[in-house]
């Protein structure tokens, strides 16, 4: 017997909202760890920004905007907003 469509949808829905939840705590842990350690991200960013020298600033500064990029998908996540 094959699933009934209401069945299907629920599931994309909890797939989707589970995909949305990884990328807010990837963003706060990338975010955090960036405020935090920022000597140990240092190689990574010089890799992500080969034609700018990457400096603390720049490593704050996106730090900063991943924690607010999580903030905004966290309330969208809540919101219901599709």
């Amino acid at each position: 017997m094959p699933p009934s469509r209401s069945n299907t949808n629920i599931g994309v829905l909890v797939m989707n909202a589970a995909g949305l939840c990884l990328v807010v705590q990837l963003s706060v842990a990338f975010g955090m760890a960036g405020l935090i350690w920022p000597d140990k991200l240092m190689p990574l960013y010089e890799v992500l920004m080969f034609p700018w020298a990457a400096s603390y600033r720049v490593i704050r500064t996106n730090s900063i905007a991943a924690i607010g990029l999580a903030l905004l998908l966290l309330i969208r996540l809540h919101s219901g907003i599709r």
